[in-house]
């Protein structure tokens, strides 16, 4: 039985708290050796089998033009504005030697030659995209190779050179493109230190105590430190997504010492009940380590899912933050009872909070040397739910009502890749960025790549190059490029609109079921839109077209554990619909923050962004896996004070304000974690941050502290209800009560009546 090897667990690790400790540090320690010795770097590879920008890169990479690798690109204008490109002058010069330079760097293949192209006249400079009509623009666009023979110092090297050249030529040099993106360092080391303090200070407040504090705090570094080590290991085997180490930080903080919180106060309960501190430790993980087991296996479970996308790189980002929530279970049930066992009697001291809180209620200290009673609810909670309980009606429509009002911005819900015109201009990469859609127009920062093999076809590839041209969504067709050995051509087209517009999406969709067949017609010869743009547009239907087949499996398989749990059809059936109200919350209000603006130079925002199109299904995973932790725990001590009463209206007040102050302070350092990642540079940690937040703190005051006592108050002694036969038929679950773990309660009443 689960629980009996966890009490055995933690009581093993509570006697033992030298060695558990000692065997984290080596595995600490191990974990970082292997990252530094056979550790990758995160890469993006953000294609999927059967889409049509994946057909784009083999026929590319077939032709070996090396537009499959990385690339980068120099603006530059003059600092005198009157001078330009055009003229023979210092700034032409000074164009000729930063092009000379920057082809002397490490790896680079090659770059454009907007100096020579001059020389060819100034319209012709133009329709290249390389220099700006005006003749005070120009773009040195920079080629490397494939991501796997580069690293940080090539970044570094290009910095270098710009901040050397700026002081020695007249010239303002900005640079941007995917080298920037693939090799900055992610956000994530401040936000994380940010989100720890915060944490720290919620702990002292909900606990009194600095030692009580530390601990949770503690158990989560090391278990960050090996969870994120590991996926170092695993980017050394395959691609793990930039954003994977950025959101394992976030949700490994978050679920790590929310579990530690939940472990250490039951601990404290069974110490105030007067327990030897190692025997309170094993209970303590006997009864919430199960729940954390549970829950953590939910969101487990969930991530994982998101393998029936068929989208490689949300795969293996799922298993990367998997790997890192599944260390902080781990950690919850061994290093914790570890740190627990030898702290000893000092986390029953109570601090000058604590002791505040038991003057003001002098009957608290008493029920909680009553072994049946449990934990004494806080008194303010206690009217509360009390409240609710009398008038569960109006509760239940209001907050429903708030909720759904919140959620209708969906409607407007639009995916597409946010591009470096969403980044604060204090970035390079923003200037350039600027500086390339003032001189060329938006669209020339997120150029499409169409690779044409005209298997034999001699006038296919001129059809396709005029009909592209043509398109009214173009508005430039750079040089086509042939490789002699196999006949493919790759031609960069600019679109009219910048990347993350939906009319570039648009513009995808036309080219690959009009313009391009149509020129090609029905011979052998075949065309394919690919590049940065072209393959975010295919990840995003992919992941649309998935997402409702990803979300009933997570529904399903939720509805049926909560069930083997809670042996009831109506209690896992509303947590599933609530945590649906809750997690469709925080979508609109992404929504009305990122694409209407709403609020967004709170967070840093200084433009309109569409939603990352992955973003949608990695929330739904992550967010109904932790929305599952505050049911599980809420719902075990309801659960448990039901069968120790068997009167509804009072299980539900005392389980909900038994479990309310920690389910908030819990909640409260979710989101100062999630909330410190929301002010990031990059967008997609933006949008992770405060979705993720958002989520949590509707989940755990609407929706837990309004909603489900409102609910539960109406459905009464329904909300046991579960047929005799399917009873027999199911299995007993892996969590049930605190109490029944312990010997603490009576047998169950509430089968089928």
């Amino acid at each position: 039985m689960l629980s009996k090897a966890l009490l055995r667990l933690g009581a093993s690790s509570a006697r033992h708290p030298w060695r558990v400790i000692a065997a984290w540090l080596v595995a600490a320690a191990l974990a970082v050796l292997a990252a530094s010795a056979i550790g990758g770097r995160t890469a993006d590879s953000m294609t999927a089998p059967g889409l049509d920008s994946q057909r784009a890169a083999q026929l590319i990479e077939r032709a070996g033009t090396g537009q499959e690798g990385m690339t980068a690109q120099v603006v530059v204008t003059p600092l005198d504005d009157g001078a330009t490109f055009l003229d023979h002058g210092s700034a032409r010069m000074a164009l000729t030697r930063l092009q000379t330079e920057v082809r002397r760097l490490p790896h680079v293949l090659g770059t454009s030659d907007p100096a020579g192209v001059l020389d060819a006249g100034r319209d012709t400079a133009a329709r290249g995209g390389l220099v700006s009509a005006d003749g005070r623009i120009a773009v040195v666009r920079v080629q490397y190779p494939d991501q796997s023979r580069l690293s940080a110092r090539d970044l570094d090297a290009l910095v270098d050179l710009g901040d050397r050249l700026r002081a020695e030529l007249p010239l303002r040099i900005e640079m941007g493109g995917n080298l920037f993106y693939a090799f900055s360092d992610p956000d994530g080391g401040p936000s994380e230190l940010i989100g720890i303090l915060a944490a720290a200070a919620i702990l002292f407040l909900a606990f009194g105590s600095l030692v009580a504090a530390a601990l949770p705090i503690g158990m989560a570094v090391f278990g960050l430190t090996v969870g994120v080590a590991t996926m170092t290991v695993l980017a050394g085997v395959t691609d793990v997504p930039t954003f994977a180490p950025v959101l394992g930080s976030m949700v490994g903080l978050g679920v790590g010492i929310d579990y530690a919180l939940f472990v250490l106060a039951r601990h404290r309960e069974y110490l105030a009940r007067g327990f030897d501190p190692r025997e309170a430790a094993g209970r303590a993980v006997a009864t919430a380590g199960r729940p954390v087991v549970f829950a953590g296996g939910t969101v487990v479970v969930s991530i994982l899912g998101l393998a029936v996308a068929n989208v490689p790189f949300m795969t293996v980002g799922g298993l990367a933050v998997s790997i890192v929530v599944l260390t902080m279970v781990v950690a919850s049930v061994t290093l914790l009872p570890a740190f627990l066992g030898a702290a000893g009697p000092r986390l029953a001291r109570p601090g000058r909070i604590g002791r505040a809180l038991r003057t003001r209620n002098p009957g608290r200290l008493a029920r909680r040397r009553d072994p049946a009673a449990g934990a004494a609810p806080a008194t303010g909670w206690r009217r509360w739910i009390g409240h609710v309980n009398r008038h569960p009606l109006p509760y239940a429509v209001g907050a429903a009502g708030l909720l759904l009002t919140a959620t209708l911005p969906v409607l407007g819900l639009r995916v597409g890749l946010p591009d470096d015109g969403s980044l604060p201009r204090s970035r390079t990469e923003r200037r350039a960025y600027d500086l390339v859609a003032e001189g060329f127009g938006p669209g020339t920062n997120g150029p499409l790549v169409i690779a044409a093999d005209p298997a034999g076809d001699p006038g296919a590839l001129n059809r396709v190059v005029a009909a592209v041209t043509a398109d009214p969504g173009i508005a430039s067709v750079a040089p086509t490029h042939v490789d002699r050995a196999t006949g493919i051509a790759t031609l960069a087209v600019f679109p009219t609109t910048s990347p993350q517009d939906k009319a570039t999406t648009d513009t995808i969709a036309r080219l690959r079921t009009d313009v391009l067949p149509t020129a090609i017609g029905h011979g052998p010869a075949r065309a394919h839109v690919g590049g940065a743009a072209a393959s975010l547009s295919d990840v995003g239907q992919r992941t649309s077209q998935r997402l409702p087949l990803f979300v009933a499996a997570v529904l399903a398989m939720s509805f049926l554990l909560l069930m083997l749990v809670f042996r009831s059809i109506l209690v896992p059936l509303k947590a599933v619909l609530l945590n649906l109200l809750s997690i469709g919350a925080a979508y609109g209000i992404m929504v009305a923050v990122f694409q209407w603006g709403w609020g967004g130079a709170l967070i840093g925002l200084e433009a309109t962004v569409p939603i990352v199109s992955f973003i949608p299904m990695f929330l739904f995973a992550i967010l109904f896996g932790l929305s599952m932790d505050y049911e599980v725990f809420l719902l075990s001590r309801v659960r448990e004070e039901y069968l120790r009463t068997g009167d509804n209206g009072t299980a539900i007040v005392e389980g909900v304000s038994g479990t309310a102050r920690i389910i908030t302070s819990a909640a409260l350092i979710m989101v100062a974690v999630f909330l410190s990642f929301a002010v990031a540079d990059d967008p997609s940690a933006k949008m992770f941050g405060l979705g993720l937040a958002t989520a949590i703190l509707i989940d755990a005051t609407v929706v837990r502290m309004v909603l489900v006592p409102a609910t539960m108050t109406l459905l009464g002694r329904t909300n046991w209800w579960l047929p005799r036969w399917l009873d027999r038929m199911l299995p007993r679950g892996p969590v049930g009560t605190d109490a029944e773990s312990t010997g603490e309660a009576t047998r169950p009443r509430l089968v089928d009546r």
